[in-house]
């Protein structure tokens, strides 16, 4: 794991120290709110609709036991409302829940005290008072921790596929180069203003596991015949309004012109993205405009970085050299731990199947653990079970640990001897759930019970369809299903690429959901990333999951033997879903209108 030298922790500190002297100033009057906004916004500080929100990043995901024991202290020391902000905060949720018509959904209590893991690899906190916010920001530095690169019209916190290096298909370990674009990216004046946020995804296995056709810039490392490495660039892919998976620009690019070939892209974006309005400015927008004319533009603007300006940001072996040294295989020793599992058990082979990864070094294996648990939001991890995960980093990961794009937690150096302990240990924190990759491993953005973005909650859906579907058996039986719910078009949920996506709406001030059939995210399993399509008029929240309930139902129907989801979806066309989808809607209503 990449440690920060001493610029990099000179850096964080001078900029908490800087936060904490604009927020004294604020405090006193000194600085507007407005003048405060561009501050805190560079620094991961939102104000969202009830309380402000920190969003902290975890770059390419990796994460040690020291600082998930920080996130545990900020989660049980600073993430705590005021009571009466959050009696207010439950009963304006209260009034809204009461206001949705026909709705039985129970709506989860409003929480506090723990870190919410995103699906691109950041940490958020929602209800930190602003008045501490410096306080946090100085312990986050003390381990290596930051908001930067997490809000603004600037390159956000790049990401990369969870099992970056150690899976057996890895081409090429990304995350020295994900670490380098980092370096480049945080300080660099040119890009902190650009026409709308921007995002890198690096993927360096066969399988694309990190959604790169989605992304701004999305990297696939490459190997030619001959042993050269290189990458494979996509621009122009994203969600929201106008969901575009990426364009190939660049079939091969050698990996020591990376930064120069980003550089060219960003330019061009600066100089030609539109800043009149904001649903209009992002990357996507101006290369699905433009076409070819923008993949020109492009390398004519590298061809004189290259050329006239000299190359500036090419990446050296010396500097590789430096940074790979970073990632490094740790010291690895197994822990040894005795274990009463039954390991010919029903639940503990189901947990090897779905949760267990194979490891490209012989006798280790990479072990998800499932943050999709009932009583929680998917991605929800309170203080006490942050400070487990770092016990367990220790004990069986060499103190490592990764966010995932799923909002799961992966450990990535575990010793096979080792998995029936560390099964025993997850399954006491409720966190061994054989789910990854099933219908309840579900990605959710908070919604609106907190995002002041959001048209609708996605809590209380994810939590009615987690408890209506926790038959393992059942879930087996279904297999691979990719399940993804936002709260608002803004996509943080990523519904777009769901097999099944689930979109919050607004109706009137109603509360209302869309359902997506068809989307992809590029992994083999799901194949090319592709937007799924919109099955019927929207639905109530309670009609959502006895909709899902429908749609499932007709695939168990229609299936072939073995034939997954995706592929019976793609071989039998929506028609069926849509009307089993709108059955079941029509049914509830006229249940309701008997009642």
């Amino acid at each position: 794991m990449y440690q920060y030298n001493e610029f990099d922790q000179q850096f964080v500190r001078q900029r908490a120290a800087q936060f904490r002297d604009q927020l004294e100033r604020w405090q006193r009057g000194e600085l507007t709110d407005e003048q405060l906004l561009p501050l805190r916004l560079q620094n991961g500080w939102y104000i969202q609709r009830y309380a402000p929100m920190a969003r902290i990043a975890v770059p390419y995901g990796e994460i040690n036991s020291k600082q998930l024991r920080m996130l545990a202290r900020i989660a049980r020391e600073y993430d705590r409302p005021d009571p009466e902000l959050l009696a207010h905060a439950q009963a304006t949720q209260d009034a809204l829940q009461a206001a949705q018509p026909g709705q039985k959904l129970a709506a989860p209590r409003l929480k506090y005290g723990y870190g919410h893991f995103t699906t691109r690899t950041n940490v958020q906190f929602n209800w930190i008072p602003l008045a501490k916010a410096a306080e946090v920001m100085e312990l986050l530095a003390s381990v290596n921790m930051h908001g930067i690169q997490t809000s603004g019209n600037a390159i956000r916190n790049i990401t990369c596929e969870a099992d970056a290096g150690i899976a057996d298909d890895t081409i090429v370990d990304v995350r020295p180069f994900a670490e380098i674009a980092r370096q480049w990216s945080t300080l660099h004046p040119e890009f902190a203003f650009l026409p709308r946020k921007f995002k890198i995804a690096f993927n360096g296995a066969r399988e694309d596991r990190a959604a790169t056709g989605w992304y701004d810039i999305g990297v696939q490392a490459v190997r030619t015949d001959d042993g050269e490495v290189g990458f494979k660039v996509r621009v122009g892919g994203g969600m929201g309004r106008t969901p575009v998976i990426g364009t190939v620009v660049r079939e091969f690019l050698p990996w020591h012109q990376l930064l120069n070939y980003f550089e060219a892209v960003i330019r061009v974006y600066n100089g030609y993205g539109r800043r009149d309005n904001k649903w209009k400015a992002r990357i996507k927008i101006l290369v699905k405009a433009e076409g070819q004319r923008f993949i020109d533009a492009v390398e004519a603007e590298y061809k004189a970085i290259v050329e006239q300006d000299g190359a500036p940001h090419t990446i050296t072996q010396a500097e590789l050299d430096r940074v790979q040294a970073g990632f490094a295989v740790p010291e690895l020793k197994p822990a040894n731990l005795p274990s009463k599992v039954d390991t010919n058990g029903l639940l503990y082979q189901r947990w090897l199947k779905q949760n267990v990864r194979n490891h490209r070094l012989p006798g280790l294996k990479a072990v998800t653990l499932s943050f999709k648990r009932v009583g929680f939001a998917p991605g929800d991890a309170d203080a006490d079970t942050l400070d487990a995960l770092a016990q367990l980093a220790e004990q069986f990961s060499a103190g490592e640990a990764r966010l995932t794009h799923e909002q799961n937690l992966l450990l990535p150096w575990v010793h096979e001897s080792d998995l029936p302990a560390l099964y025993e240990t997850a399954r006491s924190l409720g966190l061994a759930t054989p789910n990854i990759g099933l219908l309840t491993d579900m990605i959710a953005c908070p919604g609106g019970d907190f995002c002041s973005l959001a048209n609708a909650r996605s809590l209380p859906i994810a939590a009615a369809i987690t408890e209506r579907y926790q038959d393992l058996d059942e879930l087996f039986d279904l297999g691979p299903i990719d399940l993804h719910m936002s709260g608002c078009i803004n996509s943080c949920g990523h519904h777009h690429s769901g097999h099944i996506g689930i979109l919050g709406v607004d109706k009137d001030g109603m509360e209302w959901y869309q359902i997506t059939l068809g989307g992809t995210d590029g992994s083999d399993l799901s194949g090319p990333a592709q937007p799924g399509k919109v099955v019927g008029p929207s639905f109530r929240a309670d009609e959502v999951p006895d909709a899902i309930e429908a749609i499932l139902e007709v695939y168990r129907e229609l299936r072939q033997p073995g034939e997954l989801f995706i592929d019976t979806l793609r071989r039998v066309g929506h028609d069926p879903f849509k009307a089993a989808a709108n059955g079941a809607r029509h049914a509830r209503t006229e249940h309701l209108a008997a009642a």
